[in-house]
């Protein structure tokens, strides 16, 4: 699968592009990925609704080498030659998918944050893709354009409290509410129907609405990694909690835990 060169050149300039049809041959496998995630949480799962709102808001990452669905659309689908050519990498790696599943009338919104903070990865080649297996349209994915470029990252938060995940510091930016002011941010959104895909940098600003709709919105995310992304330790508990990885600041991600899925 080819992607023009309009569609590279937009996912460097504003940090996130659609993907139309990326996942459409996959969407019933990860759907049933998901069914057997969700049956069968791991470690990590959460739920990120707050106490006394509607809904349902489930959350799990770092099961796709034990889900045979999941590793059938990652290593077989176009992800990972698609990745290639929006990071303008020769390699690519899986870093972790994270399953996203809002429930009809979920009430919580996905906060704004920008991923990097969170992980223990810093390089300007890295792509989330976020597939919905629903079709969506209030309830997308929501990303702030050319916020990959800014010049400090934003204070990652706990969703559920609004805690700061790691000490405030002048190392990072407020979190903003983009909606106030349009003159200032622009927001990318599209209505989206499954298998379709937004593919965005993992500095990019991004959040999402509750789910007002009378369906589930079912998401799953995959997060890949290029040349020149190294570990970097953090000033506090990174997400997702990989332990014992045996890096250190600088090193390339090693392959054993996140194998390499593509390489020219």
């Amino acid at each position: 699968m080819k992607i023009s060169q309009t569609i590279i050149d937009d996912f460097e300039r504003n940090g996130v592009v659609l993907i139309k049809d990326l996942f459409i041959d996959w969407v019933d496998v990860l759907r049933k990925g998901i069914e057997r995630n969700m049956k069968d949480p791991g470690p990590d799962h959460h739920e990120y609704i707050i106490k006394g709102e509607q809904g349902g808001f489930f959350g799990d990452y770092c099961n796709w080498q034990r889900i045979p669905e999941f590793v059938d659309a990652i290593t077989n689908s176009n992800a990972a030659i698609v990745a290639a050519q929006l990071m303008n990498s020769k390699q690519v790696q899986v870093f972790h998918e994270h399953v996203l599943v809002k429930e009809p009338g979920t009430e919580m919104a996905t906060p704004w944050h920008q991923d990097s903070p969170y992980f223990f990865v810093e390089g300007s080649q890295t792509v989330s893709f976020w597939c919905p297996l629903d079709p969506v349209k209030d309830s997308a994915l929501r990303c702030v354009s050319g916020s990959h470029k800014w010049n400090k990252p934003i204070l990652p938060e706990r969703w559920s409290s609004g805690d700061g995940f790691f000490p405030k510091s002048e190392e990072y930016l407020p979190v903003p509410d983009p909606d106030s002011r349009p003159e200032k941010y622009h927001i990318s959104e599209w209505e989206m129907k499954p298998g379709d895909v937004i593919a965005f940098n993992y500095k990019t600003l991004h959040g999402s609405r509750g789910n007002s709709a009378q369906t589930r919105r079912r998401a799953f995310s995959l997060r890949l990694i290029g040349d020149d992304a190294r570990y970097i330790s953090r000033p506090g508990p990174c997400s997702p909690p990989f332990t014992n990885h045996g890096m250190n600041d600088g090193d390339l991600l090693c392959k054993e835990l996140f194998p390499v899925i593509y390489s020219s």
